[in-house]
């Protein structure tokens, strides 16, 4: 019986084989335009004959201290993050920045039981967060990594850059707009089968920063802090749908709802079309993003420009002449599904 024992190919397995300095292997995987287009070509067969894939990925990246990508790290599941107009258009922002820069990106997006683990272990030269909490594990495992990062939709920490929008202002004009038609009764619509009942039960319980400004904005713009707040499973539309049926099943309906998201809005909206609540007649609606669905539904709406907030992170990280935050503009929207409530008493809907 052999008692040879098969070893996994390495570099210099096949610099050995193919009768050249393993230098000039590393060169056919990772700098071809160093090598003939023939040497290279016998390299790399007798590389897939011997069974070897090229240079380990780490070891790469520990050798040149870079990995040619970059980190994005989100505080939704994958799936939601890619089926949510808003948090899509972010991600499409970092992605184009990083396809001019010809850059990787590696999502680490919030999964059950991970923790910090993909933080940790990913192979990245920086890392932009969307939208986390300031206790979480991953934002710690970053910064233990010590390696750049940006925050997006975040408050200050630490000194690090930002790129945000004025929240707090574009909820005091939304509210604002409202309580100029002469809007009194004005409920919230949140998702994730929020507990709170109240305006200010909802600030008592954030945990986010965008979720905190836009309260104290409608509060700020004289949002009573007794306000009903309305919820439903999950922040897509359905949510929202759940959420218009609840206000609607009060005794007394508000005449208005300031709603967190478009998706949250619209689906208020088919809350209030399966009732048969005229909008803006009997209910104005109000948005925040004016993503795509927006404007042929006539929402009024908060403008934010998604996309560019993903690009400006991106260029926060890599250009060294750039370093100071980013704060983009916002604006209200003012369409169809807004106007002045109406003066004869109102019976309760049905």
């Amino acid at each position: 019986m052999s008692t040879t024992k098969s070893k996994t190919p390495t570099l210099a397995t096949v610099a050995e084989h193919v009768g050249v300095s393993r230098m000039t292997v590393s060169n056919a995987f990772n700098r071809p335009d160093q090598l003939s287009p023939a040497l290279r070509e016998r390299i790399l067969l007798a590389a897939r004959e011997l069974g070897y894939g090229g240079p380990d990925p780490a070891a790469r990246a520990l050798a040149s201290g870079r990995s040619g990508s970059l980190g994005l790290v989100f505080d939704y599941s994958l799936t939601a993050a890619l089926t949510d107009p808003a948090t899509a258009g972010l991600l499409l922002g970092v992605a184009r920045e990083c396809e001019s820069r010809s850059l990787g990106l590696t999502l680490v997006p919030l999964l059950e039981g991970a923790d910090d683990t993909h933080v940790r272990t990913a192979l990245v030269d920086g890392f932009v967060l969307y939208s986390v909490t300031r206790n979480d594990a991953r934002l710690r495992a970053v910064r233990e990594r010590h390696l750049p990062y940006v925050l997006v939709d975040h408050e200050s920490a630490d000194g690090a850059q930002r790129v945000n929008i004025d929240d707090r202002g574009a909820a005091r004009a939304m509210a604002g707009h409202l309580l100029g038609l002469g809007h009194r009764d004005i409920a919230l619509v949140m998702g994730w089968e929020h507990r709170a009942l109240t305006l200010a039960d909802a600030q008592a319980d954030s945990i986010y920063f965008v979720g905190a400004e836009r309260l104290a904005g409608w509060r700020e713009a004289g949002i009573e802090a007794t306000a009903t707040v309305a919820s439903g499973p999950g922040h897509d539309r359905e949510t929202g749908r759940v959420a218009g049926h609840r206000l609607l099943d009060r005794p007394d309906p508000p005449t208005a709802v300031l709603a967190f998201s478009d998706l949250l809005a619209l689906g208020v909206m088919d809350a209030a079309a399966e009732r048969g609540v005229d909008v803006p007649g009997r209910l104005s609606v109000v948005g925040f993003d004016d993503i795509a669905e927006a404007a042929p539904a006539g929402l009024t709406t908060v403008r934010q420009p998604h996309d560019e907030k993903g690009a400006a992170a991106v260029r926060l990280l890599l250009d060294p002449d750039d370093r100071g935050s980013v704060v983009l503009p916002a604006e209200l929207i003012v369409r169809s599904t807004t106007a002045s409530p109406r003066l004869q008493e109102r019976s309760p809907c049905s």
